[in-house]
Order: structure tokens, then sequence, then C-alpha cells
């Protein structure tokens, strides 16, 4: 609508709402959103409610002044106090924002979501409560990506059901956090990336498009991996995507009595040939997509002691996919150096370019796996400025981004 007159009464309209959402005034916001939404936006900053309600909580420079200072104790006492008035007013006005469904994940013009904003301020349960939403959403949109209509021909009611589920899917933000990364970008695909050229350097790997497909500062964390899966000598092991073979080099070192690789590039298999693996004591390459090889190896009857999973251009469901259908064909439960049961692992690398996306994504992946009957254990690992370390010149774009890896490790449940 071009009337100049309905711009200034949105706009009037948003201001509201982002106003009575930084005052944390539940009455207003209540008021406002019954005739509105809560994604509304501030042309400026990009501000949405939920952004407003937790930077309104920033500590100002008077407060942070008087404790560096050492304040009186009653003085200390009654800041602390207001303190914790503010960010229990902040956690009612998020409850309310996130029940009129408030988008956790929509960014700033600072590339900041809600949550970035509370992680950048240290506060935690603000964040926490962005992280808790972000698993939410994320968990019921691949509920409703699930969802396959009954009956051959859609009834007038399976057409309203399938407009309730676009209007749901309306509210919900995908995980992609980055504007100009993955989405749209058919580089990252699969089918793409298996048709690249790779270029094969001492400490990475690129496709076609400069995307880092594998680096040399990832060894730390595979190893770590590896002597958590192969804990002693002369198990059976499978890893899929070979890569610059770095855990695959630690599982040889770790005497495999057998190990299993599955890779689908063209260009690694090639390099694997070159480099001997075909002849390496144990081994067995299998090559083409694990979607097309696991299943053989689940009807064969093959079974291992340590499974790790680390590929490349696949979206979350690929691995999931992976863990729930066959994982529990392949892992056995009767495994290990002492009976107790082998063990699924896999590079934990989703969503690192944002620490809250990452925090979200390990959140699902510990309750799929769960439902899918693992148990999960996650030992924090640091990793070292990257950017310090040139690690990322040449390459299109950052994949990790932050100061510490979760790693995990999975057994099955009892």
């Amino acid at each position: 609508m071009d009337d100049p007159a309905f711009n200034v009464e949105t706009d009037l309209q948003t201001q509201s709402i982002l106003l009575a959402a930084a005052n944390h005034d539940i009455q207003s916001l209540r008021n406002l959103l019954r005739n509105s939404s809560a994604n509304v936006q501030d042309s400026e900053t990009g501000f949405t409610p939920l952004h407003a309600a937790i930077a309104a909580c920033e500590p100002d420079h008077e407060s942070k002044k008087d404790h560096s200072n050492g304040t009186t104790n009653g003085n200390t006492d009654e800041v602390t106090k207001q303190r914790e008035q503010d960010i229990e007013a902040a956690v009612k006005t998020m409850k309310l924002l996130f029940e009129n469904g408030a988008i956790w994940n929509d960014l700033d013009t600072n590339h900041e979501t809600p949550g970035c904003i509370a992680y950048r301020l240290g506060l935690m349960e603000l964040y926490e409560l962005c992280v808790d939403a972000g698993v939410r959403a994320e968990l019921l949109l691949s509920r409703l990506d699930e969802y396959q209509p009954l009956g051959d021909a859609a009834s007038d009611e399976e057409e309203d059901d399938e407009d309730d589920t676009e209007d749901v899917q309306d509210n919900i933000e995908i995980l992609d956090l980055n504007e100009d990364a993955t989405q749209g970008d058919e580089s990252t695909e699969n089918p793409t990336y298996l048709a690249s050229t790779l270029t094969f350097n001492r400490d990475r790997i690129l496709d076609g498009s400069a995307n880092g497909v594998m680096m040399q500062w990832e060894t730390t964390l595979m190893r770590r991996s590896a002597e958590l899966l192969l804990p002693a000598p002369g198990l059976r092991v499978l890893n899929v995507g070979h890569g610059m073979g770095i855990i695959d080099g630690i599982f040889q070192d770790k005497q495999a009595k057998s190990h299993h690789i599955i890779e689908a590039h063209p260009d690694v298999l090639k390099r694997m040939k070159e480099q001997g693996w075909y002849e390496k004591p144990g081994v067995v390459t299998h090559e083409g997509r694990w979607q097309d090889i696991v299943p053989g190896l689940v009807e064969k009857g093959k079974m291992f002691d340590a499974i790790y999973f680390d590929t490349f251009a696949e979206e979350y469901k690929a691995l999931r996919e992976f863990f729930t259908e066959f994982v529990i064909g392949l892992l056995d439960p009767a495994g290990g150096p002492t009976s107790e049961g082998g063990k699924f692992g896999f590079f934990c690398g989703m969503g690192a370019d944002r620490q809250v996306a990452y925090d979200v994504y390990n959140k699902i992946v510990e309750i799929d796996l769960f439902e899918a009957g693992f148990d999960t254990e996650w030992e924090t690992i640091p990793v070292p400025d990257l950017d310090e370390q040139d690690e990322w010149e040449g390459v299109r774009r950052k994949y990790w981004a932050l100061k510490n890896y979760k790693l995990p490790t999975c057994s099955f449940i009892g």
C-alpha cells in the first residue's frame, strides 16, 4: 500500500511494540500483540521485540563503574536486586513474545540474533530461553517436513490441514543463519560437490567454489574421537567420509582389525589410490555415496565396534537418517574391548558459525539420538583462534567461528 498515512501508522505500531518490549511492559505488549505481530522489525536497527527485550538488560556504565570501584554494600545490594528484577521482567517478556510466535533467529542490522545479544552480554538465562525456543521451533519444523497426508485425493479437510501447516511454517525460521552462506547456494549441495574438482593442499581440501571441505586444524578433534571410539587395537571400524584421511590415518595407527571406508568423491578416491589406501592392512574401500552402500552392509550382517561419520555438503537430516536407520544395524551391541557395546561418533560442526545455532543443533541431535536409542556423552575441547592463525585465507567462508568444540560419543542406552 502506498498511502503515507498507512506507513506512518504501521511504523508507530512497530515502535510502540518495540518500546513496550524494551520496557518489559507486559500489559501494554499483550494489548498491542492482539492486533499485530511479535516479529516486527525496526527499519534502522533491525531489532525485533526479542532483540529489544534483551538489549534493554545491558548494564549501564554507572552500574559497571560502581562494581569496579567497590561501592558500599548497601548500594551493591540495591544494584544487584534491581538487576535481578530486570532479568525476571525480561524473562516474562520473552516468554510472552514466544507464545505469540516470535522468531528466535531473526537477524538485526549487526547480523545478531536475540540469542547472540544475550550471549555477548552474558545474560545466560535469557540466552537459554532463545536456545530452547530454537530447539522447539526446529523440532517442530523437522516433524512438519516428515508430514505426509493420508489418502489419494485431498479432501477439503486435508486442504485445510495443509493450509494450517503452511501457516505454522511461516512462523518458523530455518536454522541457516548466514544470509550469504549455504541457503540457495548450489555449490554446497551434494550433487554439485561430487561433480566439482577438488584442490588438495597440505593443510586443507577445497571444492571448486573454494568451500572448505576439510582442514588440518580438525586433527586434534578427530584424534580425540578416535581415542574414544577405538581405545584398544584389534577392533572393527567404519568411517564414512575419508576427506584428507585424518581420522583414517589415526585408525590405522590404532591397528584396527578391519577398517572400512566409504567415500563418494572421485578426486578423493583417486588420491586414496595414489596414497596406497587400497593396500593398507585391513582396509576395505567402498566407492560411492553412503546412502547406496550402507544398506548393503546391513543386509550382509556387517558389524562394527566403532563408527565415525563426517560427510560434506549434506544437511542434518542426512546424519539423522544415518544414525536412526543404519547405525543401529551396524554397531555391535556386544562390541568394544570389554564387550559393553560399540560406539558411534561424528564431526559435530552443525551451525558452528554462531554459538546459538551450535547450541540449538547440539540439543536437537542429542534428542534425536536418544529417540533412536543412543546415549550421548559430550567432551568440550578448546579450539584455537583460527582467524589469528590465518586458517581461513583463501577459503570462501568460515565453517567454524567458536571457541569450543563439543565432541560427541554415542553408545546404546542401557
